[in-house]
């Protein structure tokens, strides 16, 4: 029997790709429970992200990051008093699972729910939920999250849903290049360097493919590699500067994206487009693999409870088998 839930808040503070493969519950949220105001609570850079999420009621902020770089107690208290001020909720869903997110969820009502102590790094935090979950953190986070999620409205969120999801985000607009045969979209940077797949070899993986490569890229850092991606390959091009919704509407267009482990590779699973997610020192874990969002992992043995952000085995996944698996996608494309 569903429970009678008028207002929903879930918290998921950061970061980029958790977020997007946190929202894939609303859709599933509003099938069982159509007439509920879904409302979410982030760090503040991420707003922009969640604007273009559908079935999302209202989006609430939050800086933490910027009130643990001021210290201040006065900005502390007014951000405390803001979240609290917020409407009354029939339930909190914390799917994040750290102290800091639990805190928030406690601060802003009473009727919390999240991991239990068993199933997140931060154990503590469940001391701040009303009602928990249980399952492993080892866990793919897809299936945790819709699992917490199902397990506190009282429904079920299967393979098949997920499997048969509708896009996530909206698309805002349409690309010219997607009037090209083919198009692939690589996501050449990430947040930690071990995490990023050696220039060099995306370069290979353009020559080979032999289709349009668009290169993307965030920071000058990454343009500066983009650049000499394309000024070493025929095939590539400068992906222009973009925001959020217009990533959004870019990865939608295109028939392949092939990057590392972070948040517009993400999106391509969002999005219910094909996909080559390449990891190092973290693995598979962080996506939902179909037949056709795949990961391919370096050699690397990884423990997720103590990532090791100086393994750089990423550069020993094979260029050869990026291709294999690029042309069968591409090819299944047709």
């Amino acid at each position: 029997m569903k429970k009678e839930i008028k207002k929903i808040a879930i918290v998921r503070l950061s970061a980029l790709g958790d977020i997007i493969n946190s929202a894939v519950v609303l859709q599933f949220i509003k099938q069982f429970y159509p007439n509920t105001q879904v409302d979410w609570i982030t760090e503040e850079m991420f707003a922009p992200l969640l604007t273009h999420a559908k079935y999302l009621d209202n989006i609430h902020t939050v800086n933490l990051k910027k009130l643990k770089k001021e210290k201040s107690l006065h900005n502390l208290r007014v951000a405390l008093k803001k979240l609290h001020s917020l409407e009354e909720y029939d339930l909190i869903i914390d799917m994040q699972g750290l102290i800091k997110s639990a805190i928030v969820a406690r601060v802003i009502g009473k009727n919390t729910h999240g991991f239990d102590k068993n199933s997140t790094r931060e154990s503590l935090a469940s001391l701040l939920y009303k009602t928990t979950s249980a399952i492993s953190y080892e866990t793919g986070v897809v299936t945790r999250n819709t699992f917490l999620v199902g397990d506190a409205l009282g429904f079920a969120i299967t393979d098949e849903m997920i499997r048969n999801k509708e896009a996530i985000f909206k698309v805002t607009r349409n690309y010219e290049f997607a009037k090209e045969k083919k198009n692939v979209v690589f996501v050449i940077g990430a947040s930690w360097e071990s995490k990023i797949y050696p220039k060099e070899k995306v370069v290979e993986v353009c020559d080979a493919l032999g289709v349009a490569c668009h290169i993307i890229w965030g920071n000058e850092k990454e343009k500066a590699d983009a650049t000499w991606i394309c000024n070493n390959t025929q095939h590539a091009t400068l992906a222009p500067k973009m925001s959020l919704a217009e990533l959004i509407s870019f990865i939608s267009s295109a028939d392949l994206i092939i990057g590392n482990d972070t948040g517009p590779t993400h999106l391509a699973w969002a999005q219910n487009i094909s996909s080559i997610t390449l990891f190092g020192p973290t693995n598979e874990r962080m996506i939902y693999q179909t037949s056709k969002n795949i990961a391919l992992n370096s050699p690397s043995s990884v423990n997720i409870l103590k990532i090791d952000k100086n393994d750089f085995s990423i550069g020993q996944i094979p260029s050869e088998t990026i291709i294999q698996h690029a042309k069968e996608l591409l090819n299944n494309g047709l």
